[in-house]
Formats: structure tokens, sequence, C-alpha cells
């Protein structure tokens, strides 16, 4: 029996992880510092919870056929340096996940946004239509109970991170998993503390493309002009399908797609998810699914967790929740929803919650991001910037940086929720964008506002 154990194992996707293994009949252990839930009561539904907390070096022992190591472990972890003394095999997350499949097709979707978006597409229409495959995705899913799945599936989809692969292993994840297929969704400068220039974030993406085999599929976003530019020069050794924004019409706020001779009204809108819809489709494609069966799968996706999914709909209101944080996502977010809903009111609301954003020398990047919504603001908060060891914000610079006189700043909870219970939500869109959650404020609750 192949025994792995992980250091680290709450962490979010690597509990799934742990997890998926344990159901494919691996031995699995672990260990951490600390495990929330939903982690913890993941991990102890499957029998394999650590029954103590900490760093235990004598779990690990020679018999060990793997150990993988999560991303908040540190290089002095006592488990970590006792398991490098015996010379055993160290895996971070997505190494382990290409160890798992060297035997089975591979896709990437990469890119600095829409891959959640176009990852979970090509899973509902896969599942839908009863093919087989494993995946990993970074958000909670309709119809899949786990955001990690490992069997004997012959293919693998994988939502392709550029963030670094662990303590030891400061590569990009995507680095790692040397698909067959990929997506490349766009470039637009993000993680300031990894990649402090724009031009080494772009190396990343180049370094990706060099490193696919010859004759593997490239799928890229035709429309971003750094990406296409960059695929032209990296990307002779591939075949290379680039993508645009399909012929689509709206009609009383819902979205018609046509691909071909055929057409499918959607539960989803927004011109960056008709373009991940298009790569999702491209994929599908390469993997035997003809356009009239994509159709008929895709057109009841209701979008992954947190992308814009509705907190709460009314004949002439909703309110949607957004992952949106970077400046790409953030007005295309915002462009979409007044697209939708032309003749609403928009009032849309994002807090800086990421290192890069919280960030003074990085506001420029979100210049005019939130012109489009009719009452714009911008919601901080200083525990945040605490957390993150970041000097003080001054509402007077963020409204420089977003180039928008209009824009509200609020930096305290309770001025926040004032401000939402203030405003008249008739014929309105309220957009809250976030990888937070506004300090704990209870998004569910606005509902009651809704007439």
């Amino acid at each position: 029996m192949t025994k792995v154990h992980f250091i680290a194992i709450g962490g979010s996707v690597m509990h799934q992880l742990a997890i998926a293994l344990h159901k494919k009949g691996y031995q699995v252990t672990g260990s951490d510092d600390e495990i929330f839930e939903p982690a913890a009561s993941n991990l102890a539904a499957e029998g394999i919870l650590p029954a103590a907390i900490g760093w235990f070096p004598e779990r690990i022992t020679p018999d060990l056929d793997a150990i993988i190591l999560g991303m908040h472990a540190r290089a002095d972890n006592p488990e970590l340096l006792q398991a490098q003394q015996l010379g055993l095999k160290i895996y971070s997350f997505p190494e382990y996940i290409y160890q798992e499949s060297l035997h089975k097709k591979r896709i990437a979707i990469g890119g600095s946004h829409g891959k959640t978006t176009t990852t979970a597409m090509i899973m509902h229409v896969l599942h839908k239509i009863g093919k087989a495959f494993d995946y990993l995705v970074g958000a909670r899913l309709e119809g899949f109970s786990q955001s990690v799945n490992i069997t004997d599936a012959p293919v693998i989809v994988c939502e392709a991170d550029e963030y670094p692969a662990s303590t030891l292993e400061k590569r990009p994840k995507f680095h790692f998993l040397h698909p067959h297929i990929s997506v490349l969704t766009g470039i637009a400068w993000d993680h300031i503390n990894v990649f402090p220039t724009f031009e080494i974030y772009k190396e990343q993406f180049a370094i990706f493309i060099r490193t696919m085999e010859a004759g593997g599929t490239l799928i890229y976003n035709n429309a971003d002009e750094t990406l296409r530019q960059l695929v032209e020069k990296e990307g002779t050794h591939l075949k290379l399908v680039p993508y645009n924004t399909p012929i689509h019409m709206i009609r009383e706020g819902v979205t018609r797609i046509f691909f071909e001779e055929g057409f499918a009204d959607l539960q989803v809108f927004g011109e960056h998810n008709l373009l991940n819809m298009h790569a999702a489709k491209l994929v599908c494609n390469e993997l035997g699914v003809d356009d009239e069966t994509f159709l008929g799968a895709i057109a009841d996706f209701t979008g992954a967790a947190k992308r814009l999914e509705v907190v709460a709909k009314t004949a002439s209101s909703v309110i949607f929740r957004d992952f949106a944080h970077a400046p790409s996502k953030v007005k295309a977010t915002i462009q979409a929803t007044q697209h939708q809903f032309p003749d609403r009111k928009l009032i849309g609301v994002l807090e800086l919650h990421t290192y890069s954003s919280l960030n003074k020398d990085f506001l420029h990047e979100y210049a005019g991001a939130m012109d489009k919504a009719d009452v714009p603001v911008v919601y901080f908060s200083k525990h945040a910037l605490e957390l993150k060891r970041l000097p003080d914000l001054d509402p007077t610079d963020i409204k420089v940086g977003f180039e928008n006189e209009r824009l509200q700043v609020i930096s305290d909870k309770d001025a926040l929720q004032a401000f939402l219970d203030q405003q008249n939500y008739r014929n309105t869109t309220l957009l809250l964008m976030s990888s937070g959650t506004y300090d704990g404020l209870d998004i569910a609750a606005l509902k009651n506002k809704l007439p």
C-alpha cells in the first residue's frame, strides 16, 4: 500500500488531496499546527484528522513513499527536516499531482483571471456527458463533493496557479504540470510580493509555454495583446488555437451564445464568462466533444462559488458576490453587470484585501477599473494592513490610484454596513467584489434590503 504523509494537511486544497488519495486506497497521515473548518470536519469524516495539533518528527518514518509539503510549512519545520534527514521523496502539491497523472492526458488552465471558471465549465460539461476525469479546482462547484479528485481516470483537468509551489520550491505551481492541452486566459500583473515587476511576472508564462511538450495544444485568448505576442514568440513548437469573444446577444437579462449553427441560453453572463466558455469549448473539442453536445451541457452551468454568485434577487434588483480583486477582474466584472442590466443603477463595492491591492505602489493598476459603476466604493480594513505588515493607506491615494473622484473610500466595517443600509435598491444591482469577507460583514442579511 502506498503511504503518504502531508506536512500542513489542513490547507484548503491540501486536505482535499489527502481525502482524494485516502479514497483511492492510499494510507494517508498528516500534521498541522492549525486546522480550521471546513478542513477539520472533512478530514474527521474520512478518519484522517490528526489526533493532535502540532509537528511530530517521529511520524516521519523510512517506509513513507512520499511527503507532500503544504504552502504554510516553513523551511525549518521539524517534520520536513526529519524527512530530509531520511532522504525521503518530498513533493509540493503540483509536483505530486504530476506524479499521479504521468499516464493521464493533462489539461492545465492558466492565466491571470478566469482560471477557476474555465476549469469549472470544462468539468461541468465532462461530468454531464458522463466522461471519466480527475480534477483540481480552486472553488466549490455544484455537483462535485471535492475540489480535488484522483482516480484511475484517463484525463485530469487542472486549474493551474502561478503562485509558488512550496517553501522549498519557489517556482510557480503551473510549471510542474507539463500539460498536453493548456489554456492561457490572459496576463495581468498580480502577486507583487512574489513578482515585483510585470516583466518578472510575464516571464513565468513564457517559461510555462516554452516547457510544454512539442506538439501540445495551447488555447489562448487572442484579444490579450501581451499574451498573443508572447504565444507567437514562445509557442512555435505547439499547436496554437486562438479564441475571442463568441457571437452572442442579450435579451431581457439573458445571454444567448452561438457556436457555428447551434446556440444556448446561459445562466451566466459577461464578456469574461463568454471568453472562458469559448476556451472551455475548445478544450472539450480536443477531448472529442462536439459543439452541439457542449452547448446542450453548458446551458445550465451556474458558475463557481463567489464568481458572480447571486446572493439575492427580485424582479427589479439583484445582489452579486464575486471573487474579483485584481484590477483586470474588477473591471471585467463591473462591465459585465453593467452590460447585462444597463437600465439599473450599479453599486460596486470592492474590498482591498490582497497584498498587491493594499500596496500604495500598486494602486495605479486600478486606474479606471470602477468607472462604469454608478456608485463606486472601495473598502479596506486597518486589520488587513496590520496582518500584511503594510503602512496605512490614505483615502486620497486610493482615489488617485483609481483615477476616480467619485470613489467613496470606507475603512470601517460599521461605516460600510451603515452605507449599505442607507442605499435604495429599487432597480439596482449591488456588486460585492472581494477575495475576503469585508471583516465578517453579514452579506446574506442584505437580501432583506431588496424591494
